[in-house]
């Protein structure tokens, strides 16, 4: 064998785990979406769009589509606004700052459905931790999982404390990454520090943020377990996002069809939020310091 495939057989495996579990299922959804099936039956009769139609002639599937996008744009603004104030804070190397570094990681690394179960006890009507403060203050119970009204700002909160660990760690790797003279040249020209941050720490970290917007709205549209443990879609929907649906279509449902139709409309909002981020957004970053 010619010396110049060798380098190619070193990264043989790989692609052949990328080709078996990423490309093979994509064709297969694909595939799957043009057709009708249960699990069940030995036929796959093809029907076209048909699936496609029936999904966009839903009401399950616009409401879905409302939510997960409430979700995504509401709570990754708020995850990166707070990650990069938290950064900033803990970004010296002090014991104390490592201590909080930390203490915040842990829930990203954290089993998300102890996590969902934990902050389903905490938000019980009846029994939980949140009523109970209410109480002791002179408050009213709330019941946070079963009004259609409060359940998703609920989810979004639980979401932020488990994300938000990695986003901090992130913001500080950029942070870190940023030379001290720029600082030391904003202070003598005389700039504060609300300034020096709007003017210098905001622009040269814009490639950390463009990269966490990027994996952050991908995971908003893709959150499952959590809404699954917590609220299961409810309550009358309020929390139903598109994996969600896509579960209940494809594996309780059955409908294998659509269930590979909705993944595959999903890769294609996913494809064309990315291209809108990178068109607006990928524009203003700049890599060099």
């Amino acid at each position: 064998m010619p010396r110049k495939f060798t380098p190619y057989l070193f990264v043989l495996p790989l692609i052949a785990f990328i080709v078996v579990f990423t490309y093979i299922p994509i064709l297969t959804s694909l595939n799957l979406s043009v057709r009708e099936w249960d699990f069940l039956s030995p036929d796959k009769p093809f029907v076209g769009f048909e699936n496609y139609r029936l999904l966009l002639d839903s009401h399950e599937f616009w409401n879905s589509l409302r939510v997960t996008a409430i979700f995504a744009f509401v709570s990754v603004p708020i995850r990166l606004v707070l990650a990069l104030l938290i950064a900033s804070f803990l970004v010296r190397e002090t014991l104390s700052a490592r201590i909080l570094r930390g203490a915040l990681f842990l829930p990203f690394v954290t089993s998300t459905v102890s996590i969902a179960v934990i902050f389903s006890w905490v938000f019980s009507t009846d029994y939980g931790m949140a009523n109970a403060l209410l109480r002791a203050i002179g408050g009213e119970k709330v019941p946070w999982l079963q009004d259609p009204a409060i359940a998703l700002w609920v989810l979004i909160l639980v979401n932020t404390w488990k994300q938000l660990g990695y986003d901090v760690i992130i913001y500080i790797a950029g942070l870190q990454a940023i030379s001290n003279e720029l600082y030391d040249a904003a202070a003598v020209d005389g700039g504060g520090r609300l300034h020096v941050f709007r003017r210098v720490t905001v622009p040269l970290v814009m490639p950390t943020t463009y990269f966490l917007l990027v994996i952050s709205v991908i995971e908003a549209f893709q959150i499952f377990t959590i809404v699954n443990v917590m609220t299961h879609g409810g309550p009358a929907g309020a929390t139903d996002m598109l994996v969600n649906m896509l579960y209940r279509t494809g594996f309780t449902l059955f409908d294998i069809g659509k269930g590979s139709a909705l993944a595959v409309l999903l890769f294609a909002i996913l494809i064309t939020l990315a291209w809108i981020k990178a068109r607006v957004i990928g524009r203003k970053v700049h890599y060099e310091a």
